[in-house]
């Protein structure tokens, strides 16, 4: 896989490289923000002698942000962020184009974690992480790596909340933006960006019709909202599944049967883990899913469904069809399995539309620069992203589609921030 004359990449084979920019041309083409992000960020070079480590999914979307900070004269290193996420054609692409590139699909536990090494063996400035694997390499590995650097950025809902922990505990060695949570990301992004692709991969991988069929969402967080709403949509029953005692309220007003996991078991025929949690569908549930049940992952990691549990119960194992393993049990029902239980939109799709990611890659990008200026001055914690980066985004997003909005009159702004009027 190493090109023996070079050490700065680790892909499946380079000669896939035209295959990759044709895929990331068409993505960005439909990044207009990012494009028009990126043309500043060529002219004034603010990244100019900065390295910067990047761990996303590697997709075309991906390669967008990445070559968008190498225009703003970063060194950049990519990785995966996920073994099966990767597309070994617009790795190439990057790693032809003179990017540090260091992934392959379907790589092993050993190799995974030794691309995100590689990618951090360059010393990067900052970093760019999903998941917070980089962060737990730094902060168990090296530390002082960790304590250089100027700060770093976390894409997902997964990785602000380990994140979170380290500092409350005193234990973050740098400052973190949590991406994730500005409006521009989770309000489209996890909610909109997650609910097309989800079912989209879901479609594609099973071939099968959705209307009719019941569907479990395990979870009602702001990806989970969007499974639901795109399921209901295509015309499902939707049963929503919750520890969150106010989530399953709202869950509930919006129009969708609420059960606990134990009652909805049975009832399910297509099931959603949506949660950040392990073991959401365990052996605890095993028993009671109905023969051709289709359990699927739409959280960051691989535990939401236990394959573990699940295997041990097992007689058999099958692959019945490209991405898609049967576990056939005592009684010779079929419990089917999507993508091994990893994200479905992206091991076994394409990921969020093109438009979606415009804007939370865009999100990134001005996240990088903020570090880039502000981050030796902050303090290690988790920080939200200012709010004029997030308004920014969706007014060059407004501009491009050629819409409006109202602002506020003097009068107004005077109404809303006086008390004595």
């Amino acid at each position: 896989m190493t090109d023996k004359n070079t050490s700065t990449y680790d892909v499946r084979d380079i000669g896939l490289a035209p295959s990759g920019r044709r895929k990331i041309a068409w993505a960005w083409e439909h990044m207009p923000v990012l494009r028009r992000i990126t043309a500043d960020m060529k002219r004034d070079q603010p990244l100019r002698g900065l390295k910067v480590a990047i761990s996303v999914h590697v997709e075309a979307k991906t390669a967008c942000l990445a070559k968008a900070l190498a225009e703003a004269g970063a060194d950049v290193a990519l990785t995966g962020c996920n073994p099966l996420s990767t597309q070994d054609d617009v790795a190439a692409a990057l790693a032809a184009d003179g990017l540090h590139v260091y992934c392959v699909h379907g790589a092993d536990q050993e190799t995974y974690w030794r691309h995100l090494r590689q990618a951090l063996s360059f010393e990067p400035d900052l970093v760019v992480d999903d998941g917070g694997d980089f962060a737990q390499i730094m902060h168990t590995e090296l530390p002082e790596l960790a304590s250089r650097l100027i700060g770093g950025s976390e894409e997902t809902t997964t990785g602000v909340h380990r994140l979170q922990i380290l500092a409350q505990s005193d234990r973050l060695r740098y400052p973190v933006i949590a991406v994730n949570d500005a409006r521009c990301k989770h309000l489209f992004d996890n909610r909109y960006g997650t609910g097309q692709s989800v079912w989209t991969a879901i479609m594609s991988l099973t071939n099968l019709l959705v209307a009719g069929k019941t569907v479990v969402v395990a979870g009602f967080g702001m990806c989970g909202k969007g499974v639901a709403l795109r399921a209901r949509g295509l015309g499902a029953r939707v049963i929503v599944t919750e520890i969150d005692p106010v989530k399953a309220c709202e869950a509930l007003m919006e129009g969708y049967d609420v059960l606990p996991m134990a009652e909805a078991a049975p009832l399910g025929d297509l099931f959603v883990t949506v949660t950040g949690c392990c073991d959401v569908i365990d052996q605890r549930f095993f028993p009671f899913l109905r023969d051709g049940a289709i359990l699927c992952n739409a959280g960051h990691f691989d535990v939401e469904i236990n394959l573990h549990q699940l295997e041990s119960l097992a007689d058999s194992v099958e692959n019945v069809r490209d991405g898609i393993t049967a576990y056939v049990m005592p009684d010779q029902r079929r419990i089917h399995v999507l993508a091994e239980g990893r994200l479905v939109n992206l091991a076994g799709g394409d990921g969020h539309p093109a438009e979606i990611m415009d804007m939370s890659f865009s999100l990134q990008a001005l996240s990088v620069l903020y570090l880039a200026e502000h981050g030796r001055s902050l303090k290690p914690d988790v920080y939200q992203l200012p709010s004029d980066i997030d308004d920014a985004v969706a007014r060059r997003l407004l501009e491009h589609l050629g819409r409006g909005y109202d602002q506020l009159t003097p009068e107004q702004a005077d109404y809303i921030d006086n008390w004595d009027l």
